[in-house]
């Protein structure tokens, strides 16, 4: 195989892990997987050890991109307040898209349950990032306890994410305000 045609079946296998275990969940199968990206399976291990190490590097591959939609620009000069509220924003915005399901990297934890599964990694990895940016401008923001806001920030996150990946919830206007209480309550500028 060449290089060009490795590139080519790794993108291909990308994609389909992607958008298949996104619609489909992360039990899709390893044959479901090559017929979509139009590869076999014998090329598909020659490129992955492993479907979780697939999915994993498709959850990756995702994660930047990701990030970049969620989180405020870092030359944003708005207050911390704002930035954090911007996140959220993002989020009411994708998941009022129609073939939203959730967030990809909450569905893969939660689907995978085996936290050691490389995929999930992966999307622990992502999840510890928002995280830390709820601290982060949490603490830049004077809250009274930035930890637990934070982690107050990504269990509503979180659970949004869920409830719209459900079709509960769907309607905008419910988060923000969410946030909002959360950040009055901590003293956050």
């Amino acid at each position: 195989m060449t290089t060009e045609a490795k590139s080519s079946s790794r993108e291909r296998l990308l994609e389909a892990a992607a958008t298949l275990t996104y619609r489909d969940g992360v039990n899709i199968g390893v044959d479901a997987l090559c017929k979509a990206a139009g590869v076999s399976k014998r090329s598909m291990y020659q490129l992955f050890e492993s479907k979780g190490e697939l999915l994993a590097a498709s959850l990756e591959e995702r994660a930047s991109a990701y990030m970049t939609t969620l989180l405020p620009a870092a030359d944003d000069n708005r207050p911390p307040r704002e930035r954090i509220l911007h996140v959220f924003e993002q989020a009411e915005s994708q998941a009022s898209t129609p073939d939203f399901q959730g967030c990809r990297y909450l569905v893969a934890q939660i689907e995978l349950k085996d936290q050691s599964h490389p995929a999930s990694r992966v999307a622990h990895r992502v999840k510890e990032n928002l995280t830390a940016f709820f601290r982060a401008e949490a603490e830049q923001g004077g809250a009274s306890d930035p930890d637990l806001l934070a982690r107050q920030l990504i269990l509503v996150f979180d659970g949004a994410s869920a409830r719209a990946g459900i079709k509960a919830d769907a309607k905008a206007g419910l988060v923000t305000p969410t946030v909002a209480v959360l950040l009055d309550a901590a003293d956050m500028r």
